[in-house]
């Protein structure tokens, strides 16, 4: 007798070398869904072929050379780490493997594509205090329909805010699909191919929110998704 059922999942969470708590965070949100985790460090060699979908987790900031410009602050870069993310980010689009970026994570799918970024939104907010949030006390407008609207099922969530830089030029194959009260992106996902998305806020420190942790269960969904089932005979 023969049945379908899906393989085991691994997601792997592209990080620093250092390993952190929102990196444990990212690594407890996935496995509450099911899946294992693998945590990239820079420089580390990996078979993406082997994996069903991947984290960009937040952290340094990219290199400005990598969308043609300058340092215009001062901040700690990485980039082995940088480098490591765009060859991850390469093996993902051809295999059209499920992609999350957070944070850091969203900014680097969008540079990856092409993109650029502000890179100091410090002195251009208006309407929102710049100050970090852990808690979700930085209001959120979603698009309706879009994927993210669809998984958050509402158009404005509370979200938290650790970020200096922001989107600038939006990269190619890639959409706003929310946005803060200054009208700052805060996320992005592809108009076509794999399924892709960033999100500029930590929904690793939201675990306690339904709709956060929807996040990382639908990047499992894509994962399971794109994999086939296999047959077990018995």
């Amino acid at each position: 007798m023969s049945d379908s059922v899906l393989p085991d999942l691994t997601i792997g969470i592209s990080g620093p070398s250092k390993r952190r708590l929102s990196h444990r965070l990212i690594s407890l949100g996935l496995r509450l869904q099911g899946a294992r985790t693998l945590y990239i460090r820079p420089g580390d060699k990996v078979d993406v072929s082997q994996l069903d979908g991947l984290v960009f987790s937040g952290g340094t900031h990219v290199h400005p050379e990598r969308y043609s410009q300058q340092p215009e602050v001062k901040a700690t870069y990485d980039p082995l780490r940088d480098a490591t993310d765009w060859d991850l980010l390469a093996q993902a689009e051809r295999l059209a493997l499920p992609v999350l970026g957070i944070c850091r994570g969203a900014q680097v799918i969008n540079i990856y594509r092409g993109g650029s970024l502000c890179q100091n939104v410090t002195p251009l907010r208006v309407n929102t205090r710049h100050r970090p949030l852990l808690l979700p006390l930085q209001t959120v407008r979603v698009v309706q329909n879009s994927r993210l609207g669809g998984i958050m099922m509402c158009t404005n969530i509370g979200a938290n805010r650790i970020h200096s830089q922001a989107i600038k030029q939006l990269g190619r194959h890639l959409r706003v699909v929310a946005v803060d009260n200054d009208q700052f992106v805060q996320a992005i996902e592809n108009t076509e191919g794999q399924w892709l998305m960033g999100v500029q806020w930590h929904p690793e420190y939201l675990l306690y929110h339904p709709l956060h942790r929807r996040l990382f269960g639908c990047l499992v969904e894509a994962a399971n998704a794109r994999k086939k089932p296999v047959s077990a005979v018995s």
